[in-house]
């Protein structure tokens, strides 16, 4: 048969022993109260004294109460400020990032600016400007050095007239159409151009290699005339390209050469100015003989 399901607590010794410790507990605490409330009532001063003692028993243990409950609230809100922490660095690195290409647009801006400047104070310093264009196109790579320029013959370019960028010369115009022109790089191998070192003028002549370098041959026989960080200007001869042009520095000078470096990088300059051909002033006539 099925255990009947209401079971008389006497069956069993456990819940017995629970309800005779349940009694004892309740008629101590009983005593304890009317005894508390007795002394309170005949001896006020022992009262006082078993509170205070009270107090001093009680203290550690609301210490230790209080001290679990910061470290809960502690780890409470490190949990909230870790979570915070990470959701709140996300925003941050999403302004970094955003800052930084703000940043990257304002150096392009800047250094264009400055270019720009020196484009006009080099066109406000000379009286033989043809135009300023853009350089749209170069083949750096390839053995020919050739650029395209967005101006031709309707803005007055004319093939042989030579063209720099604000860093040094570039080179000259090959061909024209009607409204953009191919230009002979200065290091093409079909460049030759005559130069003079800026530290002594000793005459020589820039020669293209192909490679975006240069070979500087000095004209004059015999020494070593170059020295490593020269640097190289055009000297006028023979008309085409004005004097005084950076042209170069030179890097490995071996003898009566020198390898160089363009100053003006065709991969560098937006805009590119044709000048007029440079013609070299006549020689005064001889003076009539008495």
């Amino acid at each position: 048969m099925p255990p009947p399901r209401n079971r008389r607590p006497g069956f069993s010794r456990r819940i017995q022993f629970g309800l005779f410790i349940g009694y004892v507990v309740a008629i101590v605490g009983a005593v304890l109260s009317l005894g508390l409330a007795l002394i309170s009532r005949l001896d006020p001063a022992g009262f006082s004294m078993m509170r205070t003692g009270m107090i001093d028993i009680s203290a550690p243990i609301a210490a230790g109460g209080r001290a679990i409950i910061r470290s809960s609230g502690a780890v409470e809100h490190g949990v909230t400020d870790y979570f915070f922490a990470v959701s709140q660095n996300r925003v941050l690195l999403r302004e970094l990032a955003a800052a930084r290409r703000k940043l990257i647009e304002n150096r392009g801006l800047e250094r264009e600016n400055i270019r720009l400047r020196q484009a006009v104070s080099l066109i406000e310093a000379h009286d033989d400007v043809v135009v300023t264009a853009r350089l749209i196109g170069s083949t750096p790579t390839s053995t020919r050095r050739f650029a395209t320029l967005a101006a031709g013959a309707n803005q007055g370019v004319r093939p042989g007239q030579p063209v720099r960028a604000v860093d040094g010369l570039l080179g000259r115009v090959l061909q024209t159409g009607l409204n953009a022109s191919r230009i002979l790089m200065l290091t093409d191998g079909e460049s030759a151009v005559p130069v003079r070192l800026a530290r002594n003028g000793v005459p020589a002549l820039a020669r293209g290699h192909g490679d975006g370098t240069l070979t500087i041959h000095a004209l004059l026989p015999g020494g070593s005339p170059f020295r490593d960080g020269d640097v190289v200007l055009t000297s006028g001869t023979g008309g085409i390209y004005p004097p005084d042009i950076p042209v170069a520095i030179i890097s490995h000078p071996k003898g009566d050469s020198a390898a160089a470096w363009p100053l003006a990088d065709p991969d560098s300059p937006d805009f590119a100015i044709v000048l007029k051909d440079f013609e070299p002033p006549l020689p005064p006539p001889p003076e009539a003989q008495p």
